[in-house]
């Protein structure tokens, strides 16, 4: 069943849970979809997400992100990423230092695994 929208703040960055659900016919894997909110200037640290795809979606700002020693890219609005599980989020950071990014993270994931690994 899906979860209510839950919000929580890390470090001058905001998320918001959207929707969860777990897909039973599907290897029972975890299904999110994540509003995230980061302020200008700050990013988190490099890190990997060992069982989940994780696909980005760029809603509003700028969004730097690099993924294992792909190239760094600046996304803006309308532009998406995908990382495969246990890649590298080598850089994941707000591109401007006057404006917010929004974006949205949809992720499947194997429950099994720990979601996040820092590097």
């Amino acid at each position: 069943m899906p979860a209510q929208a839950s919000a929580t703040t890390v470090a001058e960055s905001l998320q918001t849970v959207l929707f969860e659900t777990t897909m039973d016919d599907v290897l029972a894997r975890a299904v999110m979809i994540r509003e995230f909110e980061r302020a200008p200037g700050t990013g988190g640290t490099p890190h990997r997400h060992p069982g989940s795809h994780i696909f980005g979606y760029v809603l509003e700002g700028t969004y730097e992100v690099q993924v294992d020693d792909g190239p760094l890219r600046r996304l803006v609005a309308g532009e998406t990423f995908y990382e495969p599980p246990g890649a590298l989020h080598a850089v994941s950071r707000n591109g401007s230092s006057t404006k917010a990014v929004r974006y949205l993270v949809f992720s499947v994931s194997d429950p099994t695994l720990p979601a996040t690994v820092p590097e």
